[in-house]
Protein backbone atom coordinates (compact mmCIF):
# COMPACT_ATOMS: atom_id res chain seq x y z
CA UNK A 1 0.00 0.00 0.00
CA UNK A 2 0.91 3.64 -0.60
CA UNK A 3 2.94 5.70 1.56
CA UNK A 4 -0.18 7.93 2.34
CA UNK A 5 -2.76 6.51 2.96
CA UNK A 6 -5.24 8.71 2.93
CA UNK A 7 -8.22 8.61 0.62
CA UNK A 8 -7.21 11.84 -1.55
CA UNK A 9 -3.80 10.29 -2.44
CA UNK A 10 -4.20 6.84 -4.06
CA UNK A 11 -4.49 6.30 -7.48
CA UNK A 12 -7.19 4.67 -8.68
CA UNK A 13 -5.31 1.16 -8.97
CA UNK A 14 -4.38 1.90 -5.15
CA UNK A 15 -8.32 2.77 -3.92
CA UNK A 16 -9.13 -0.40 -6.11
CA UNK A 17 -7.25 -2.60 -4.22
CA UNK A 18 -8.50 -0.76 -0.62
CA UNK A 19 -12.51 -1.38 -2.16
CA UNK A 20 -12.00 -5.19 -2.61
CA UNK A 21 -10.14 -5.53 0.40
CA UNK A 22 -13.42 -3.75 1.80
CA UNK A 23 -15.40 -6.13 -0.06
CA UNK A 24 -16.88 -4.13 -2.39
CA UNK A 25 -17.01 -4.30 -6.37
CA UNK A 26 -14.32 -2.90 -8.04
CA UNK A 27 -16.48 -0.28 -10.24
CA UNK A 28 -16.78 1.45 -6.56
CA UNK A 29 -13.35 2.70 -6.84
CA UNK A 30 -13.69 4.78 -10.13
CA UNK A 31 -16.88 5.98 -8.30
CA UNK A 32 -14.95 6.90 -5.14
CA UNK A 33 -12.39 8.32 -7.72
CA UNK A 34 -14.46 10.72 -9.49
CA UNK A 35 -16.04 12.27 -6.41
CA UNK A 36 -13.11 12.91 -5.01
CA UNK A 37 -10.99 14.54 -8.09
CA UNK A 38 -13.86 15.44 -10.45
CA UNK A 39 -16.79 16.51 -8.11
CA UNK A 40 -14.40 17.79 -5.77
CA UNK A 41 -16.35 16.54 -2.43
CA UNK A 42 -15.39 18.48 0.59
CA UNK A 43 -16.73 15.29 3.02
CA UNK A 44 -17.21 11.75 2.37
CA UNK A 45 -20.70 11.95 3.16
CA UNK A 46 -21.48 14.32 -0.64
CA UNK A 47 -20.69 10.50 -2.26
CA UNK A 48 -24.39 10.29 -2.69
CA UNK A 49 -24.50 6.95 -4.74
CA UNK A 50 -21.35 4.62 -2.33
CA UNK A 51 -23.06 2.59 0.37
CA UNK A 52 -22.55 4.24 3.60
CA UNK A 53 -20.59 1.09 4.85
CA UNK A 54 -18.31 1.25 2.25
CA UNK A 55 -17.27 4.62 3.02
CA UNK A 56 -17.05 4.08 6.54
CA UNK A 57 -15.09 1.02 6.04
CA UNK A 58 -12.55 2.81 4.13
CA UNK A 59 -12.67 5.53 6.59
CA UNK A 60 -11.19 3.28 9.17
CA UNK A 61 -7.85 2.74 7.14
CA UNK A 62 -7.58 5.77 4.60
CA UNK A 63 -8.57 9.07 6.24
CA UNK A 64 -10.08 11.37 4.47
CA UNK A 65 -7.13 14.85 4.56
CA UNK A 66 -8.01 17.82 2.86
CA UNK A 67 -8.14 21.65 3.79
CA UNK A 68 -10.12 23.70 5.80
CA UNK A 69 -10.73 27.34 4.90
CA UNK A 70 -9.93 29.79 7.78
CA UNK A 71 -9.34 33.28 5.89
CA UNK A 72 -10.15 34.32 2.64
CA UNK A 73 -8.88 38.02 0.86
CA UNK A 74 -9.54 40.04 -2.45
CA UNK A 75 -7.58 42.19 -3.60
CA UNK A 76 -9.02 45.55 -4.53
CA UNK A 77 -6.33 46.20 -6.71
CA UNK A 78 -6.26 43.20 -9.22
CA UNK A 79 -8.85 40.92 -7.95
CA UNK A 80 -6.43 38.69 -6.75
CA UNK A 81 -7.67 35.71 -3.70
CA UNK A 82 -5.14 34.43 -1.33
CA UNK A 83 -6.20 32.42 1.24
CA UNK A 84 -5.24 30.68 4.41
CA UNK A 85 -6.14 26.73 4.86
CA UNK A 86 -5.99 24.63 8.03
CA UNK A 87 -5.01 21.28 7.52
CA UNK A 88 -6.07 18.41 9.84
CA UNK A 89 -3.53 18.73 12.52
CA UNK A 90 -4.10 22.53 12.62
CA UNK A 91 -0.83 23.31 10.70
CA UNK A 92 -1.79 26.29 8.22
CA UNK A 93 -0.66 27.03 4.62
CA UNK A 94 -1.82 29.39 2.34
CA UNK A 95 -2.98 29.54 -1.40
CA UNK A 96 -3.07 32.50 -3.92
CA UNK A 97 -5.72 32.74 -6.89
CA UNK A 98 -4.76 35.50 -9.79
CA UNK A 99 -7.01 35.52 -12.49
CA UNK A 100 -5.66 35.91 -16.36
CA UNK A 101 -6.84 36.20 -19.67
CA UNK A 102 -5.77 32.97 -20.36
CA UNK A 103 -7.03 31.15 -17.27
CA UNK A 104 -7.23 30.58 -13.41
CA UNK A 105 -3.96 30.00 -11.89
CA UNK A 106 -3.33 28.70 -8.59
CA UNK A 107 -0.04 28.32 -6.50
CA UNK A 108 -0.27 25.87 -3.90
CA UNK A 109 2.25 25.36 -0.89
CA UNK A 110 3.95 22.03 -0.66
CA UNK A 111 4.85 22.30 3.00
CA UNK A 112 3.80 24.07 5.71
CA UNK A 113 6.81 26.12 7.00
CA UNK A 114 10.13 25.80 4.88
CA UNK A 115 13.46 25.24 6.12
CA UNK A 116 15.42 26.46 3.29
CA UNK A 117 16.20 29.74 5.19
CA UNK A 118 15.68 32.28 1.89
CA UNK A 119 17.02 35.44 3.79
CA UNK A 120 14.26 37.32 1.97
CA UNK A 121 11.00 34.80 2.12
CA UNK A 122 8.44 34.98 4.71
CA UNK A 123 7.93 31.54 4.49
CA UNK A 124 10.84 30.37 6.21
CA UNK A 125 10.71 32.02 9.42
CA UNK A 126 8.79 29.86 11.93
CA UNK A 127 10.70 27.13 9.52
CA UNK A 128 9.31 23.85 8.66
CA UNK A 129 6.45 22.28 10.48
CA UNK A 130 5.80 19.32 7.77
CA UNK A 131 5.39 18.16 4.64
CA UNK A 132 2.26 18.11 3.20
CA UNK A 133 0.52 14.80 2.06
CA UNK A 134 -0.14 14.74 -2.10
CA UNK A 135 -4.32 15.18 -1.15
CA UNK A 136 -2.96 18.24 0.91
CA UNK A 137 -1.64 19.51 -2.12
CA UNK A 138 -4.42 18.80 -4.35
CA UNK A 139 -6.89 19.80 -1.78
CA UNK A 140 -5.88 23.79 -1.92
CA UNK A 141 -6.94 23.67 -5.49
CA UNK A 142 -10.04 21.67 -5.23
CA UNK A 143 -10.96 23.69 -2.44
CA UNK A 144 -10.22 27.26 -4.38
CA UNK A 145 -12.25 25.17 -8.03
CA UNK A 146 -15.39 25.05 -5.33
CA UNK A 147 -15.24 28.50 -4.14
CA UNK A 148 -15.30 30.50 -6.95
CA UNK A 149 -17.31 28.05 -8.98
CA UNK A 150 -15.14 28.42 -12.17
CA UNK A 151 -12.13 25.75 -13.56
CA UNK A 152 -8.74 25.78 -12.65
CA UNK A 153 -6.74 25.87 -15.90
CA UNK A 154 -3.16 26.22 -14.18
CA UNK A 155 -1.33 25.66 -11.19
CA UNK A 156 2.07 26.98 -10.02
CA UNK A 157 3.65 24.78 -7.15
CA UNK A 158 5.94 28.14 -5.29
CA UNK A 159 3.52 28.53 -2.62
CA UNK A 160 5.00 28.18 1.11
CA UNK A 161 7.83 25.32 1.21
CA UNK A 162 10.16 23.77 -1.14
CA UNK A 163 8.29 21.19 -3.62
CA UNK A 164 11.82 19.41 -4.39
CA UNK A 165 12.16 18.81 -0.64
CA UNK A 166 8.73 16.87 -0.58
CA UNK A 167 9.41 15.37 -4.13
CA UNK A 168 7.87 11.91 -3.39
CA UNK A 169 4.21 13.60 -2.75
CA UNK A 170 4.63 16.46 -4.88
CA UNK A 171 5.02 13.70 -7.87
CA UNK A 172 2.25 11.80 -6.71
CA UNK A 173 0.23 14.98 -6.50
CA UNK A 174 1.48 16.04 -10.04
CA UNK A 175 0.28 12.18 -11.05
CA UNK A 176 -3.27 12.49 -9.70
CA UNK A 177 -4.01 16.06 -11.17
CA UNK A 178 -3.07 15.00 -14.50
CA UNK A 179 -4.89 12.02 -14.45
CA UNK A 180 -7.42 11.78 -16.88
CA UNK A 181 -10.07 10.92 -14.22
CA UNK A 182 -9.75 13.90 -11.96
CA UNK A 183 -8.90 17.15 -12.82
CA UNK A 184 -6.78 16.52 -15.81
CA UNK A 185 -5.11 19.52 -16.31
CA UNK A 186 -2.04 19.34 -18.85
CA UNK A 187 1.60 18.66 -17.44
CA UNK A 188 2.51 21.85 -19.57
CA UNK A 189 -0.16 23.58 -17.54
CA UNK A 190 2.09 22.65 -14.22
CA UNK A 191 5.06 24.63 -13.21
CA UNK A 192 7.37 23.47 -10.19
CA UNK A 193 9.77 26.34 -8.55
CA UNK A 194 12.85 24.91 -6.66
CA UNK A 195 15.49 26.54 -4.96
CA UNK A 196 18.00 24.49 -6.18
CA UNK A 197 18.18 20.97 -4.76
CA UNK A 198 20.65 19.82 -7.59
CA UNK A 199 19.84 16.13 -7.52
CA UNK A 200 16.16 16.60 -7.55
CA UNK A 201 16.18 18.93 -10.91
CA UNK A 202 18.08 15.73 -12.38
CA UNK A 203 15.11 13.31 -11.54
CA UNK A 204 12.57 15.57 -11.88
CA UNK A 205 13.86 16.27 -15.69
CA UNK A 206 13.33 12.36 -16.74
CA UNK A 207 10.12 11.60 -14.74
CA UNK A 208 8.23 14.92 -15.42
CA UNK A 209 9.81 16.40 -18.41
CA UNK A 210 6.21 18.03 -19.37
CA UNK A 211 6.26 20.23 -16.10
CA UNK A 212 7.34 23.67 -16.53
CA UNK A 213 10.49 23.78 -14.40
CA UNK A 214 11.41 27.40 -12.50
CA UNK A 215 14.32 27.51 -10.54
CA UNK A 216 14.92 30.65 -7.93
CA UNK A 217 18.46 31.65 -8.80
CA UNK A 218 18.19 35.17 -6.75
CA UNK A 219 21.94 35.84 -7.87
CA UNK A 220 24.94 36.05 -10.56
CA UNK A 221 27.53 34.73 -8.66
CA UNK A 222 28.20 32.38 -6.12
CA UNK A 223 29.38 34.45 -3.25
CA UNK A 224 25.82 36.74 -3.15
CA UNK A 225 24.07 33.62 -3.46
CA UNK A 226 25.31 32.58 -0.17
CA UNK A 227 24.34 35.42 1.49
CA UNK A 228 20.28 35.36 0.39
CA UNK A 229 20.43 31.61 -0.27
CA UNK A 230 21.86 29.10 2.12
CA UNK A 231 21.20 26.07 -0.25
CA UNK A 232 24.05 27.61 -2.26
CA UNK A 233 26.55 26.34 0.38
CA UNK A 234 25.55 22.88 -0.39
CA UNK A 235 24.84 23.10 -4.07
CA UNK A 236 27.52 25.38 -6.02
CA UNK A 237 26.11 27.76 -9.09
CA UNK A 238 28.21 26.03 -11.13
CA UNK A 239 26.23 22.17 -10.26
CA UNK A 240 23.02 24.37 -10.70
CA UNK A 241 23.45 25.51 -14.30
CA UNK A 242 25.13 21.97 -14.63
CA UNK A 243 21.80 20.51 -13.65
CA UNK A 244 19.58 23.31 -15.75
CA UNK A 245 21.00 22.67 -18.57
CA UNK A 246 20.94 18.91 -18.20
CA UNK A 247 16.97 19.91 -17.44
CA UNK A 248 17.05 21.51 -21.01
CA UNK A 249 18.62 19.16 -22.97
CA UNK A 250 16.74 15.92 -21.41
CA UNK A 251 13.33 17.47 -21.83
CA UNK A 252 13.83 20.21 -24.69
CA UNK A 253 12.50 22.61 -22.88
CA UNK A 254 13.15 26.18 -21.84
CA UNK A 255 13.74 26.43 -18.57
CA UNK A 256 12.42 29.59 -16.07
CA UNK A 257 15.25 31.44 -13.17
CA UNK A 258 13.68 33.20 -11.10
CA UNK A 259 15.58 36.83 -10.14
CA UNK A 260 14.21 38.85 -6.83
CA UNK A 261 15.87 42.12 -7.05
CA UNK A 262 17.26 43.39 -3.70
CA UNK A 263 18.27 46.69 -3.80
CA UNK A 264 22.01 47.39 -3.64
CA UNK A 265 22.36 43.61 -3.24
CA UNK A 266 22.09 42.13 -6.73
CA UNK A 267 20.49 44.86 -8.96
CA UNK A 268 23.95 46.36 -10.62
CA UNK A 269 25.06 47.02 -14.00
CA UNK A 270 28.14 43.86 -13.00
CA UNK A 271 24.99 41.54 -11.60
CA UNK A 272 23.28 41.94 -15.07
CA UNK A 273 26.35 41.38 -16.90
CA UNK A 274 27.09 38.21 -14.95
CA UNK A 275 23.67 36.97 -15.24
CA UNK A 276 23.74 37.20 -18.85
CA UNK A 277 26.94 35.43 -19.22
CA UNK A 278 25.76 32.76 -17.07
CA UNK A 279 22.78 32.18 -18.80
CA UNK A 280 24.83 32.93 -22.66
CA UNK A 281 23.50 30.00 -24.84
CA UNK A 282 20.94 28.06 -22.53
CA UNK A 283 16.62 27.66 -23.88
CA UNK A 284 15.85 30.13 -20.66
CA UNK A 285 13.77 33.15 -19.66
CA UNK A 286 14.52 35.13 -16.51
CA UNK A 287 11.63 36.38 -14.77
CA UNK A 288 12.80 39.24 -12.42
CA UNK A 289 10.46 40.34 -9.28
CA UNK A 290 10.55 43.20 -7.30
CA UNK A 291 11.55 41.68 -3.45
CA UNK A 292 8.17 41.52 -1.63
CA UNK A 293 10.05 43.70 2.24
CA UNK A 294 9.32 41.82 5.02
CA UNK A 295 10.02 43.39 8.43
CA UNK A 296 12.35 41.11 9.81
CA UNK A 297 14.82 41.28 7.19
CA UNK A 298 16.01 44.98 6.40
CA UNK A 299 16.12 44.28 2.57
CA UNK A 300 14.49 46.35 0.51
CA UNK A 301 12.48 46.48 -3.35
CA UNK A 302 14.76 47.86 -5.98
CA UNK A 303 12.81 50.63 -7.36
CA UNK A 304 11.40 51.09 -10.30
CA UNK A 305 13.82 53.13 -12.69
CA UNK A 306 16.74 50.06 -11.43
CA UNK A 307 14.47 47.49 -12.38
CA UNK A 308 13.86 48.86 -16.24
CA UNK A 309 17.59 49.05 -16.51
CA UNK A 310 18.13 45.71 -14.80
CA UNK A 311 15.53 44.29 -17.80
CA UNK A 312 17.01 46.79 -20.90
CA UNK A 313 20.74 45.43 -19.90
CA UNK A 314 19.53 41.84 -20.31
CA UNK A 315 17.30 42.30 -23.51
CA UNK A 316 20.44 44.27 -24.82
CA UNK A 317 22.60 40.86 -24.47
CA UNK A 318 19.32 38.81 -26.05
CA UNK A 319 18.09 37.33 -23.12
CA UNK A 320 14.62 36.68 -22.60
CA UNK A 321 13.66 38.83 -19.92
CA UNK A 322 9.83 39.78 -17.89
CA UNK A 323 9.05 41.59 -14.83
CA UNK A 324 6.99 39.70 -12.81
CA UNK A 325 3.44 41.54 -12.36
CA UNK A 326 2.50 42.14 -9.14
CA UNK A 327 -0.32 41.07 -7.92
CA UNK A 328 -2.11 40.89 -4.41
CA UNK A 329 -0.35 43.41 -2.32
CA UNK A 330 -2.60 45.02 -0.91
CA UNK A 331 -3.83 41.16 0.55
CA UNK A 332 -0.47 40.19 1.82
CA UNK A 333 -0.12 37.99 -1.17
CA UNK A 334 3.64 36.76 -1.02
CA UNK A 335 4.36 33.68 0.41
CA UNK A 336 4.13 32.93 3.98
CA UNK A 337 2.75 36.68 5.04
CA UNK A 338 -0.33 35.57 5.85
CA UNK A 339 0.25 32.32 7.49
CA UNK A 340 2.46 34.38 9.49
CA UNK A 341 0.46 36.78 10.38
CA UNK A 342 -2.15 34.26 11.48
CA UNK A 343 0.07 32.98 13.62
CA UNK A 344 1.21 36.34 15.36
CA UNK A 345 -2.09 36.91 15.61
CA UNK A 346 -3.86 33.81 17.16
CA UNK A 347 -0.70 33.33 19.68
CA UNK A 348 0.56 30.51 18.27
CA UNK A 349 4.10 29.13 17.39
Amino acid sequence: MAEWKDLKSLTIDELTEAVLEAGEKKFRAKQIYGWLHQKLVRTPSEMKNVPKACVEHLQETHPFYGVTEVERYVSQIDGTMKFLFMLHDGNMVESVLMRYKHGNSVCISSQAGCRMGCRFCASTLLGLARNLTPAEMLDQIYAIQNAIGERISNVVVMGTGEPFDNYDALSRMITLLCDPNGLNIGHRNITVSTCGLVPRIYQFAKEHPQVTLAISLHASNNETRKELMPIANRYSLTELMDAAKFYVDETRRRITFEYSLVKGVNDGKKQAEELAQLVHGLNCHINLIPVNPIKERDYEQTDTSHIAAFRRMLEDRHIQVTVRREMGRDISAACGQLRKGYTERSGKE
